[in-house]
């Protein structure tokens, strides 16, 4: 099984996250982790061999039952990155999904188009000079 990106960082080590914790719980292995986590043994056994990273859920959910902030615990783990790049599709709409929205657009400009003539007085009335 691949390692994912984060392991690519000399730095990161999720096993001192996890020694830390059992330690600041006061447990005495990770299976009792995991519980303490509600997340499922495999998932701690996994984080420990690098083949799944730490991901946001279970930060956010090691902060709610250690009171550690996110911070910290990435720190812990050696995650010292700053900033999180998306890749440039991400966020992007399908081109479907594109055409969907241009049409959309298009429909509501002549719908205001056309209110807008009804609004407007006619040129071609009868007026007396």
């Amino acid at each position: 099984m691949a390692h994912h990106a984060l392991s690519s960082q000399e730095s990161y080590n999720p096993n001192h996250l996890l020694d830390i914790l059992l330690g600041k719980m006061q447990l005495k292995n990770d299976a009792a982790l995991s519980r303490m986590l509600e997340v499922a043994p495999p998932v701690i056994s996994k984080i420990r061999h690098h083949r799944l990273p730490v991901g946001a859920s279970l930060l956010i959910r090691m902060h709610e039952v250690t009171g550690m902030s996110i911070r910290d615990l990435r720190d812990l783990m050696g995650d010292r990155r700053t900033k999180y790049r998306l890749s440039d599709a991400q966020g992007r709409p399908k081109p479907e999904e594109k055409a969907a929205q241009a049409a959309a657009a298009q429909q509501q400009q002549q719908q205001q188009q056309a209110q807008t003539n009804e609004a407007a007085p006619s040129s071609t009335g009868n007026y007396a000079h």
